[in-house]
Protein backbone atom coordinates (compact mmCIF):
# COMPACT_ATOMS: atom_id res chain seq x y z
CA UNK A 1 0.00 0.00 0.00
CA UNK A 2 2.82 2.18 0.82
CA UNK A 3 4.76 1.40 -2.13
CA UNK A 4 1.87 2.39 -4.37
CA UNK A 5 0.94 5.54 -2.15
CA UNK A 6 4.74 6.56 -3.38
CA UNK A 7 4.16 5.55 -6.89
CA UNK A 8 0.97 8.13 -7.08
CA UNK A 9 3.08 11.06 -5.29
CA UNK A 10 5.97 10.18 -7.85
CA UNK A 11 3.40 10.28 -10.99
CA UNK A 12 2.12 13.23 -9.79
CA UNK A 13 5.24 15.16 -9.02
CA UNK A 14 6.47 14.11 -12.68
CA UNK A 15 2.87 15.29 -14.02
CA UNK A 16 3.18 18.85 -13.00
CA UNK A 17 7.08 19.27 -14.04
CA UNK A 18 5.70 18.45 -17.49
CA UNK A 19 2.97 20.39 -17.12
CA UNK A 20 5.13 23.62 -16.15
CA UNK A 21 7.66 22.81 -19.19
CA UNK A 22 4.68 23.21 -21.32
CA UNK A 23 3.45 26.66 -20.08
CA UNK A 24 7.31 28.29 -19.95
CA UNK A 25 7.63 30.15 -23.34
CA UNK A 26 11.11 29.22 -25.33
CA UNK A 27 13.84 31.31 -25.83
CA UNK A 28 14.11 32.52 -29.13
CA UNK A 29 17.60 32.48 -30.31
CA UNK A 30 16.51 33.38 -34.25
CA UNK A 31 18.76 36.76 -35.16
CA UNK A 32 15.47 38.18 -36.19
CA UNK A 33 13.75 38.38 -33.01
CA UNK A 34 13.37 42.16 -31.53
CA UNK A 35 16.73 43.72 -29.82
CA UNK A 36 16.56 43.45 -26.20
CA UNK A 37 16.46 46.66 -24.44
CA UNK A 38 20.72 46.91 -24.33
CA UNK A 39 21.91 49.08 -26.79
CA UNK A 40 25.03 48.77 -28.59
CA UNK A 41 27.49 51.64 -28.67
CA UNK A 42 29.51 50.46 -30.56
CA UNK A 43 28.92 50.61 -34.42
CA UNK A 44 29.63 49.07 -37.56
CA UNK A 45 31.66 51.73 -39.68
CA UNK A 46 32.82 51.78 -43.22
CA UNK A 47 36.13 49.90 -43.84
CA UNK A 48 35.55 47.71 -40.80
CA UNK A 49 35.85 43.36 -41.26
CA UNK A 50 32.95 41.57 -40.15
CA UNK A 51 33.11 37.89 -39.50
CA UNK A 52 29.43 36.63 -40.28
CA UNK A 53 28.34 33.24 -39.58
CA UNK A 54 24.62 31.20 -39.89
CA UNK A 55 24.31 28.37 -37.09
CA UNK A 56 24.37 25.07 -39.17
CA UNK A 57 25.50 26.43 -42.49
CA UNK A 58 28.80 26.58 -42.54
CA UNK A 59 29.21 27.16 -46.90
CA UNK A 60 27.56 30.79 -45.78
CA UNK A 61 30.85 31.67 -43.35
CA UNK A 62 32.51 34.59 -44.68
CA UNK A 63 34.26 37.48 -44.01
CA UNK A 64 33.78 40.74 -45.36
CA UNK A 65 35.09 44.16 -45.29
CA UNK A 66 32.06 46.95 -44.82
CA UNK A 67 32.64 49.32 -48.41
CA UNK A 68 32.69 53.05 -48.23
CA UNK A 69 29.52 53.07 -49.50
CA UNK A 70 28.32 50.75 -46.13
CA UNK A 71 27.39 47.90 -47.61
CA UNK A 72 28.67 44.55 -47.84
CA UNK A 73 28.73 41.51 -50.59
CA UNK A 74 27.02 38.57 -48.93
CA UNK A 75 26.99 35.13 -50.70
CA UNK A 76 23.59 34.24 -52.79
CA UNK A 77 21.77 37.56 -51.29
CA UNK A 78 24.00 40.05 -52.82
CA UNK A 79 24.67 43.76 -51.48
CA UNK A 80 22.98 44.95 -48.13
CA UNK A 81 24.05 48.28 -45.99
CA UNK A 82 25.25 47.46 -42.71
CA UNK A 83 26.95 50.82 -41.93
CA UNK A 84 25.40 52.81 -38.44
CA UNK A 85 24.20 49.45 -37.37
CA UNK A 86 25.73 47.58 -34.01
CA UNK A 87 26.53 43.99 -34.61
CA UNK A 88 23.22 42.43 -33.80
CA UNK A 89 21.20 44.98 -35.81
CA UNK A 90 22.78 43.85 -38.74
CA UNK A 91 22.73 39.75 -38.20
CA UNK A 92 19.02 40.26 -37.86
CA UNK A 93 18.41 42.62 -41.25
CA UNK A 94 20.96 40.18 -43.06
CA UNK A 95 18.67 37.26 -41.64
CA UNK A 96 15.87 38.52 -43.00
CA UNK A 97 17.23 39.15 -46.39
CA UNK A 98 17.90 35.48 -46.97
CA UNK A 99 14.09 34.76 -45.67
CA UNK A 100 13.14 36.84 -48.18
CA UNK A 101 14.91 35.93 -50.62
CA UNK A 102 13.66 32.34 -49.83
CA UNK A 103 16.98 30.65 -49.39
CA UNK A 104 16.62 29.75 -45.86
CA UNK A 105 13.60 30.22 -43.58
CA UNK A 106 14.68 30.21 -39.95
CA UNK A 107 18.37 31.74 -40.45
CA UNK A 108 20.26 31.90 -37.26
CA UNK A 109 23.02 34.92 -38.21
CA UNK A 110 25.94 35.88 -36.28
CA UNK A 111 27.55 39.13 -36.90
CA UNK A 112 31.37 39.22 -35.45
CA UNK A 113 33.09 42.90 -35.48
CA UNK A 114 36.89 40.98 -36.25
CA UNK A 115 38.30 44.46 -37.28
CA UNK A 116 38.13 47.82 -36.88
CA UNK A 117 38.97 50.50 -39.82
CA UNK A 118 40.87 53.54 -37.82
CA UNK A 119 37.79 55.73 -37.25
CA UNK A 120 37.75 59.09 -35.29
CA UNK A 121 36.58 60.53 -32.09
CA UNK A 122 36.45 63.97 -32.28
CA UNK A 123 37.37 65.96 -28.89
CA UNK A 124 36.69 69.87 -28.43
CA UNK A 125 36.38 72.38 -26.17
CA UNK A 126 38.79 72.86 -23.26
CA UNK A 127 42.11 70.50 -23.61
CA UNK A 128 45.33 71.35 -24.91
CA UNK A 129 45.07 69.67 -28.46
CA UNK A 130 41.61 69.64 -29.82
CA UNK A 131 40.76 67.87 -33.01
CA UNK A 132 40.06 64.29 -34.30
CA UNK A 133 41.82 61.02 -32.73
CA UNK A 134 42.56 58.64 -34.49
CA UNK A 135 41.50 55.26 -32.66
CA UNK A 136 40.61 51.64 -34.02
CA UNK A 137 38.75 50.37 -31.23
CA UNK A 138 36.96 52.12 -27.84
CA UNK A 139 39.18 54.12 -25.30
CA UNK A 140 38.92 55.43 -21.77
CA UNK A 141 37.59 58.30 -21.39
CA UNK A 142 40.62 59.32 -19.53
CA UNK A 143 42.88 58.12 -21.96
CA UNK A 144 41.04 60.25 -24.84
CA UNK A 145 41.51 63.19 -22.96
CA UNK A 146 45.40 62.40 -22.62
CA UNK A 147 45.42 61.89 -26.33
CA UNK A 148 43.91 65.10 -26.61
CA UNK A 149 46.73 66.45 -24.13
CA UNK A 150 44.46 66.95 -21.44
CA UNK A 151 41.99 69.92 -19.54
CA UNK A 152 43.01 73.18 -19.72
CA UNK A 153 43.10 75.25 -16.53
CA UNK A 154 39.38 76.53 -17.55
CA UNK A 155 38.17 73.46 -18.28
CA UNK A 156 34.35 72.61 -16.32
CA UNK A 157 34.56 68.80 -15.23
CA UNK A 158 31.16 67.88 -16.30
CA UNK A 159 31.94 66.01 -20.07
CA UNK A 160 29.88 65.36 -22.60
CA UNK A 161 30.09 62.40 -25.01
CA UNK A 162 27.72 62.30 -27.83
CA UNK A 163 27.34 59.32 -30.19
CA UNK A 164 28.59 58.67 -33.06
CA UNK A 165 24.96 58.38 -34.45
CA UNK A 166 23.38 61.36 -32.71
CA UNK A 167 20.91 59.23 -30.48
CA UNK A 168 22.68 60.04 -27.15
CA UNK A 169 24.45 62.54 -25.33
CA UNK A 170 26.15 61.25 -22.04
CA UNK A 171 27.63 63.93 -19.19
CA UNK A 172 30.29 62.54 -17.41
CA UNK A 173 31.34 64.15 -14.34
CA UNK A 174 35.36 64.13 -13.76
CA UNK A 175 36.19 65.32 -10.35
CA UNK A 176 39.62 66.72 -9.17
CA UNK A 177 40.01 63.77 -6.70
CA UNK A 178 42.24 61.51 -8.71
CA UNK A 179 40.31 58.20 -6.94
CA UNK A 180 36.59 59.40 -7.92
CA UNK A 181 37.72 59.93 -11.47
CA UNK A 182 38.78 56.60 -12.32
CA UNK A 183 35.24 55.28 -11.24
CA UNK A 184 33.75 58.27 -13.06
CA UNK A 185 35.45 56.33 -16.33
CA UNK A 186 33.33 55.16 -19.06
CA UNK A 187 33.99 54.36 -22.64
CA UNK A 188 34.27 56.45 -25.83
CA UNK A 189 33.77 54.61 -29.44
CA UNK A 190 34.54 55.33 -32.85
CA UNK A 191 33.00 58.09 -34.30
CA UNK A 192 31.89 59.41 -31.16
CA UNK A 193 32.61 63.26 -29.83
CA UNK A 194 34.00 64.96 -27.04
CA UNK A 195 32.90 68.11 -25.68
CA UNK A 196 34.72 69.75 -22.82
CA UNK A 197 32.89 72.90 -21.61
CA UNK A 198 34.53 76.17 -20.25
CA UNK A 199 34.28 76.29 -16.39
CA UNK A 200 32.51 79.58 -14.87
CA UNK A 201 35.08 82.03 -13.58
CA UNK A 202 34.06 84.39 -10.69
CA UNK A 203 36.38 87.46 -10.55
CA UNK A 204 37.65 89.17 -7.13
CA UNK A 205 39.10 92.07 -7.62
CA UNK A 206 40.30 95.56 -5.58
CA UNK A 207 41.80 95.24 -2.23
CA UNK A 208 42.37 91.43 -1.94
CA UNK A 209 45.91 89.50 -1.32
CA UNK A 210 45.58 87.92 -4.85
CA UNK A 211 42.92 89.78 -6.86
CA UNK A 212 42.35 87.53 -10.07
CA UNK A 213 39.45 85.12 -11.59
CA UNK A 214 38.64 81.66 -10.23
CA UNK A 215 37.12 78.90 -11.68
CA UNK A 216 34.11 76.92 -10.54
CA UNK A 217 35.24 73.39 -10.74
CA UNK A 218 33.58 70.38 -9.67
CA UNK A 219 30.22 71.24 -8.84
CA UNK A 220 30.58 74.90 -10.10
CA UNK A 221 28.82 76.04 -7.18
CA UNK A 222 31.50 79.18 -4.91
CA UNK A 223 29.81 81.55 -2.11
CA UNK A 224 31.00 84.74 -1.31
CA UNK A 225 33.29 83.83 1.65
CA UNK A 226 34.69 80.87 -0.57
CA UNK A 227 35.61 83.34 -3.28
CA UNK A 228 37.26 85.91 -0.81
CA UNK A 229 39.15 83.48 0.62
CA UNK A 230 40.40 81.88 -2.49
CA UNK A 231 41.78 85.29 -3.16
CA UNK A 232 43.49 84.99 -0.15
CA UNK A 233 41.17 87.66 2.04
CA UNK A 234 40.30 91.25 2.02
CA UNK A 235 43.57 93.28 2.71
CA UNK A 236 43.33 94.94 5.97
CA UNK A 237 43.28 98.49 4.33
CA UNK A 238 39.89 97.14 2.89
CA UNK A 239 36.73 98.83 2.97
CA UNK A 240 34.50 95.22 3.14
CA UNK A 241 31.10 97.05 3.87
CA UNK A 242 31.57 98.72 0.47
CA UNK A 243 32.01 95.48 -1.34
CA UNK A 244 30.09 95.48 -4.59
CA UNK A 245 28.94 92.37 -6.83
CA UNK A 246 28.68 93.22 -10.36
CA UNK A 247 26.20 90.72 -12.50
CA UNK A 248 25.40 89.97 -15.66
CA UNK A 249 21.42 89.92 -16.02
CA UNK A 250 19.26 89.49 -19.05
CA UNK A 251 22.29 90.89 -21.28
CA UNK A 252 22.57 93.89 -19.20
CA UNK A 253 24.83 94.52 -15.91
CA UNK A 254 23.33 94.86 -12.57
CA UNK A 255 25.21 96.52 -9.57
CA UNK A 256 24.70 95.35 -5.84
CA UNK A 257 26.71 95.67 -2.73
CA UNK A 258 27.39 92.94 -0.32
CA UNK A 259 27.77 93.18 2.81
CA UNK A 260 31.08 91.40 3.15
CA UNK A 261 32.35 92.03 7.37
CA UNK A 262 28.80 90.97 8.27
CA UNK A 263 28.86 87.82 5.87
CA UNK A 264 32.39 87.12 7.50
CA UNK A 265 31.07 87.77 11.02
CA UNK A 266 28.09 85.49 10.81
CA UNK A 267 25.59 87.90 11.19
CA UNK A 268 24.50 88.04 7.09
CA UNK A 269 24.18 85.09 5.78
CA UNK A 270 26.68 84.35 2.94
CA UNK A 271 25.60 84.28 -0.79
CA UNK A 272 25.94 82.13 -3.95
CA UNK A 273 27.80 83.16 -6.80
CA UNK A 274 27.09 83.05 -10.32
CA UNK A 275 29.67 82.20 -13.42
CA UNK A 276 30.82 85.80 -14.51
CA UNK A 277 30.12 87.80 -11.14
CA UNK A 278 32.76 90.24 -10.57
CA UNK A 279 33.27 91.13 -6.75
CA UNK A 280 35.07 94.60 -6.22
CA UNK A 281 36.36 94.32 -2.50
CA UNK A 282 37.17 98.72 -2.16
CA UNK A 283 40.43 100.16 -0.88
CA UNK A 284 39.92 102.27 2.58
CA UNK A 285 38.76 105.77 2.53
CA UNK A 286 42.17 107.24 2.36
CA UNK A 287 43.47 104.62 -0.77
CA UNK A 288 40.04 104.79 -2.48
CA UNK A 289 39.63 104.93 -6.15
CA UNK A 290 36.21 105.54 -7.18
CA UNK A 291 35.62 103.45 -9.91
CA UNK A 292 32.73 102.70 -12.40
CA UNK A 293 31.24 99.08 -13.00
CA UNK A 294 32.61 99.50 -16.81
CA UNK A 295 36.24 100.55 -15.06
CA UNK A 296 36.24 97.15 -12.89
CA UNK A 297 34.80 94.93 -15.81
CA UNK A 298 37.60 96.21 -18.14
CA UNK A 299 39.57 95.13 -15.86
CA UNK A 300 38.82 91.36 -15.54
CA UNK A 301 40.20 91.08 -19.63
CA UNK A 302 43.48 91.20 -17.85
CA UNK A 303 42.80 89.33 -14.75
CA UNK A 304 44.76 86.21 -13.94
CA UNK A 305 43.02 83.08 -13.98
CA UNK A 306 43.38 80.84 -11.33
CA UNK A 307 42.05 77.10 -11.32
CA UNK A 308 40.88 75.39 -8.34
CA UNK A 309 43.10 72.82 -6.74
Amino acid sequence: MKRRHRLGVLFLICTLASFARGQAKPTNTDASSPSSSVRESLLIGRGDLLHITIFREPDLEQKVRVKDSGEVDLELVGTIKVAGLSPPDAARAIAKLYREQHYLNHPQVSVFLEEYATQNITVLGQVNKPGALAVTTARGLLDVLAMAGGLTEIADRHVTIERADKSEKTVVFLPNDAAASLQAETSVYPGDTVLVPKAGIVYVLGDVARPGGYVMQDDARLTVLQAVAMASGANRTAKEDATRLIRKVSGSYQESTVPLRDIERGTKPDMQLEADDVLYVPFSMTKNVVLGASSILSSTSSAAIYAAR
